[in-house]
């Protein structure tokens, strides 16, 4: 049997039985998220205690979940023999009647822990199981007057440009509402007031982004610049984008052929604003948080309310994957002004952006009720700001890089004049840093500089590039 190592989002580990009553509110909180497994007979820290299993204790288990757990459900409980220890194994699939309950209570799965779902979470949950559109839902108060006409108008303009949506600029504003489903029996609804409303925080306050550019690494720290921003989704994107291209770092040369100034940012624009798309689109918007953009010394993050919609895991998310937008409607009138320009393949463009640029992959997680988007400072964009990152030799081959296609190590330490061990030293930190990548295998391997780096000015610091253009090992 194939254990796994760790408790994880999806998997608990309990001792024995005796704690199976605390074991309820983790089938639960599986239930509610996305499945899970859980066993009886290992430490919490994944060492195998085992314990006697019998047709008796199966079915305790079984019946325990069964009258504790509501809505009723069926669990997987089997006997599972590892190292010669016998251990209880419970399946628990994601529930398709969410939300589902213990004793009274809501739990779901954060992290290793097992919580109370949040009480706007907890309404959020059961307004999605009977098919609930909140962003279609009429917005209480609001109506057509709360709705700016010069949004609208451009709206059509942009629409009819980008992607040839074919809506007549001269109809009535209540007809071109209603086409694009605006309306609630003549009403405004959320959709509408988050687009095109004079002041859509008038009904929805939670509905800002936070930016701030922080003296540190950490929320605690001072922060040097923020802003809060408020108004219709399409400013708020516009907006955000201003604040971090004002807040982020630029590295800036000139290129010594053609005099044509060459910048590198901090991290890659086009990434981070689709990071702020997404967040904007895709947040929970009955959670009473905000959107947060957070740029620290080492990393910039993005917060937005609500967790990754049920069947969507963190992993799918860096593979193809279905879209599954919670609000719908939001997201498909964003794509008719070209805001979004394919459901489903934001994150993925956010990846190649990263990677064009020289930056690692972002990385995703879901902290409490929260998913936040984390990039890390692009590499290019250090070496250029602080040279010192890489020593002499690493800087000289750069350069020689840069003109000819690749180098062994071999060639490395004979050209460089140092041992066989720091050249492939020096060699494995460009790899670690993205500054190069192998190709070949064993004595054959060779280093090729990532194309992002390219780009780079001299930062050599000598006459010229290296002597031996072969490349070889």
């Amino acid at each position: 049997m194939n254990l796994p190592a760790i408790e994880s989002e999806i998997v608990e580990f309990k001792r024995s039985t005796a704690q199976l009553n605390r074991a309820l509110g983790d089938v639960c909180a599986f239930l509610n998220h996305r499945g899970g497994t859980l066993y009886f007979g290992i430490e919490p820290d994944g060492s195998v205690h085992g314990m006697e299993v019998t047709d008796r204790t199966l079915l305790t288990i079984s019946q325990k979940i069964r009258s504790m757990i509501r809505p009723d459900i069926v669990p997987e409980v089997r006997e599972r023999v590892l190292d010669g220890r016998s251990v209880v194994e419970v399946v628990i699939p994601e529930g398709t009647h969410k939300p589902y309950f213990f004793d009274g209570v809501a739990f779901i799965r954060s992290g290793t822990e097992s919580v109370r779902v949040p009480p706007d979470s907890l309404a959020s949950m059961i307004l999605e199981q009977q098919g609930y559109a909140w962003d279609r839902a009429r917005c209480p108060g609001a109506v057509q007057a709360d709705l700016d006409p010069d949004k609208i108008r451009r709206f059509i303009g942009r629409a009819r440009t980008a992607r040839n949506v074919r809506l007549d600029p001269s109809a009535p504003l209540s007809t071109v509402l209603e086409t694009l489903e605006l309306l609630v029996d003549g009403s405004p609804n959320y959709a509408a007031i988050l687009l095109f409303g004079r002041d859509p925080q008038r009904f929805l306050d939670q509905a800002e982004v936070r930016c701030a550019r922080f003296r540190g690494d950490s929320p605690a720290d001072p922060f040097v610049s923020m802003r809060v921003i408020g108004g219709d989704l399409m400013s708020q994107i516009d907006e955000a984008e201003a604040f971090l291209l004002g807040a982020m770092d630029r590295a800036a040369w000139v290129t010594d052929q053609q005099y044509r100034r060459e910048e590198q940012w901090e991290y890659p624009p086009d990434a981070v604003r689709e990071a702020v798309i997404n967040a904007l689109c895709h947040r929970d918007y009955q959670s009473s948080g905000n959107v947060q953009i957070r740029l620290f010394d080492t990393a910039l993050e993005v917060w937005s309310p609500g967790r990754l919609p049920a069947g969507i895991t963190i992993p799918m998310l860096k593979g193809p994957h279905i879209s599954r937008p919670r609000n719908r409607l939001i997201a498909r009138l964003l794509f008719m002004v070209s805001y979004i320009e394919r459901w489903g393949s934001g994150i993925t463009r956010m990846i190649e952006r990263c990677r064009e640029e020289g930056s690692a992959d972002p990385g995703f997680s879901e902290t409490g009720e929260e998913f936040v988007v984390r990039f890390v400072p692009s590499m290019v964009n250090q070496v250029l700001r602080h040279p010192d990152l890489l020593n002499e030799r690493q800087r000289r081959v750069i350069e020689y890089l840069r003109h000819h296609g690749t180098i062994g190590s071999g060639a490395y330490a004979r050209e460089l004049g140092v041992t066989d061990r720091t050249a492939r030293t020096d060699l494995a930190q460009l790899v670690t840093h993205g500054v190069v990548v192998t190709e070949g295998k064993g004595k054959t391997t060779v280093y090729r500089l990532r194309e992002p780096f390219r780009k780079l000015p001299d930062l050599s610091g000598s006459p010229g590039p290296l002597n031996d253009p072969d490349g070889g090992a």
